[in-house]
C-alpha cells in the first residue's frame, strides 16, 4: 500500500502546486484524472522521487520513503513511465530489458516480454532505442521494461499522449493484461474514458487538491455527466442561445 500524508509542493514565490494531499492507494488499478495544471503529474513525480515534496510524508507498505532518491525507490519496487519516453541512442531493446530486470536476460526471456506488449520480438530485440521508433513503439517498450522489473507500484503519466489511435487501442489491451497478470498496483494519469473505465478507483485532482476519490462506478458517471454539461454549454454558446 502507498500512503500520502499531508503532501504539499510549492514552487517559486510560494505558489502551491499541491495542497495537503492525503491518499491511501491499495487497489490494483488506480486512475488519476482532472483538469490540466491541477497537479496530477507533480503528484506522480513526487511518488516516484523525481521531485521532493515541500511538506508531508510518503509511506510504502508502512515504510517512510519520503527522503529516498528515485534510485532507492526503484529498488523498493516503484516504476515511473514518462509522458514522452526517453530514447537511448546506442542501446538496444534487449539491453534495456536486461538493465530493467537487473540480471542477464536471455533472448527467449526478452522475446516473451516483448510479446506481452504486442511487439514482434524478431523485429525489435536488436533495434536501437532511437528516433527510428515511433511514440507508440517506445511506450510499449517502456511498459515491457516495467514488466521485466516486476515492480510493486507502476506509474504511467498520460500514456496516451502523442500516439495514434491504433497504438492507443493496443495500449489499452496491454494495460488490461497487466491488470490481470501482474501483482502490485498500477497508477495511470489519464483523461481517457477507456482507461478510466478499467480502473478499480478514480482519483480527481483539481487545483492541487483531491476533489473526488472513489470506486469507478461512483466517480466515472459524475465525470461523464460533467463533461456532457460542459459540451452542452459550448454548443449553446456557438448557436447563440442560453444553455
Amino acid at each position: 500500500m502507498l500512503e500520502l500524508r499531508n503532501i504539499q509542493f510549492d514552487v517559486e514565490d510560494n505558489k502551491e502546486i499541491l495542497k495537503d494531499v492525503n491518499l491511501k492507494i491499495e487497489e490494483r488499478f488506480v486512475a488519476v484524472t482532472g483538469p490540466n495544471g491541477g497537479g496530477k503529474s507533480t503528484l506522480a513525480k513526487i511518488i516516484a522521487g523525481i521531485v521532493k515534496p515541500t511538506a508531508g510524508k510518503i509511506l510504502l507498505d508502512g515504510e517512510d520513503i519520503t527522503e529516498m532518491s528515485i534510485t532507492d525507490r526503484a529498488k523498493k519496487g516503484i516504476s515511473y513511465a514518462f509522458q514522452q519516453p526517453v530514447r537511448f541512442k546506442g542501446l538496444t531493446v534487449k539491453d534495456l530489458l536486461t538493465m530493467a530486470a537487473g540480471k542477464n536476460t536471455s533472448v527467449q526471456d526478452a522475446c516473451n516480454i516483448l510479446s506481452e506488449v504486442g511487439l514482434c520480438a524478431r523485429d525489435y530485440i536488436g533495434r536501437e532505442v532511437n528516433a527510428s521508433l515511433s511514440g507508440g513503439e517506445l511506450k510499449r517498450i517502456e511498459i515491457a521494461m516495467i514488466i521485466a522489473r516486476g515492480t510493486r507500484f507502476s506509474i504511467f503519466d498520460e500514456p496516451e499522449a502523442g500516439i495514434d489511435l491504433w497504438s492507443f487501442n493496443s495500449l489499452i489491451n496491454v494495460f488490461e493484461k497487466m491488470y490481470r497478470e501482474m501483482g502490485g498496483s498500477i497508477l495511470i494519469i489519464s483523461h481517457q474514458e477507456r482507461i478510466l473505465n478499467i480502473a478499480d478507483r478514480i482519483i480527481v485532482i483539481a487545483d492541487g487538491r483531491v476533489e473526488k476519490s472513489g470506486a469507478k462506478e461512483e466517480i466515472l458517471p459524475e465525470l461523464l455527466s460533467a463533461t456532457g454539461s460542459a459540451c452542452d454549454k459550448l454548443l449553446a454558446k456557438s448557436e447563440g442561445r442560453k444553455a
